[in-house]
């Protein structure tokens, strides 16, 4: 029996691997799971090693090899991560929702709200995003925690290892800081607005894509406005 981080980290690996074909870093693990220092991965690794999940080739960096995979897989939260959904931790709001969330009408059916949706953002080139709020979106009231929220449609595939695809929706808090590491909607030069995660580095803000094709952009922090951070993610299938 796995513990939730244990399994959420077996197949953030397995999935990587699958990806990219070598195992990912201690620095990209502990950003997946979102933990605060490296030794936590560590404890992780050592303990799926231990069960027979992990094994590591120790003549090379970066050699991690899955094992196995666990025999029930019926309540994947760790899959569920790698689709850019658990990773987000939403809280449950209750009330009502219409007078309490800025920006936010309830929903017909019970359980959701409605979200203004602002159209398409760019996850791979920047584009200007629209804010049209005639359109809204449905979505489940845990995916909103307070403050004021929006939708849009994402366009491009540069955030495909952080489980954001082209054409998925993601549900923003509105806010104008974020934290190094959080992936937000940044506008750049008060004309583009793309998807990525911010880094800072000294003065300056790097725009990390998650794909190794797209580059990472640098830029003053004076170029860089943050719009709001990412707090959840719907995907439909056809």
């Amino acid at each position: 029996m796995l513990t939730r981080k244990q399994h959420e980290l077996l197949v953030f690996i397995d999935r990587h691997l699958k990806a990219t074909g070598f195992s990912p870093s201690f620095e990209e693990m502990k950003d997946a799971l979102h933990l605060k220092s490296k030794s936590g991965i560590h404890r992780l690794i050592s303990a799926l090693e231990e069960r027979g999940f992990l094994s590591r080739r120790h003549n090379r960096a970066r050699a991690l090899e899955v094992v196995r995979m666990p025999d029930d897989m019926a309540n994947r939260p760790a899959e569920a991560a790698a689709r850019g959904v658990s990773a987000f931790a939403p809280n449950v709001i209750r009330g009502d929702f219409s007078t309490r969330l800025p920006g936010v009408k309830a929903a017909d059916s019970a359980g959701a709200v409605q979200l203004p949706m602002y159209g398409r953002i760019a996850a791979g080139l920047p584009i200007e995003a629209m804010r049209d709020s005639r359109d809204h979106v449905e979505v489940p009231m845990s995916l909103v925690a307070g403050g004021e929220h929006y939708a849009l449609e994402v366009a491009g595939d540069s955030m495909i290892e952080a489980g954001i695809l082209d054409g998925d929706t993601v549900i923003i808090r509105r806010a104008d800081t974020a934290d190094s590491g959080q992936i937000v909607v940044a506008l750049v030069d008060d004309g583009e607005v793309t998807l990525k995660r911010l880094r800072r580095r000294g003065a300056s803000i790097a725009l990390e894509p998650a794909n190794p094709r797209h580059e990472t952009r640098i830029f003053p922090a004076d170029r860089v406005r943050v719009q709001g951070r990412l707090v959840g993610l719907l995907r439909q299938y056809q």
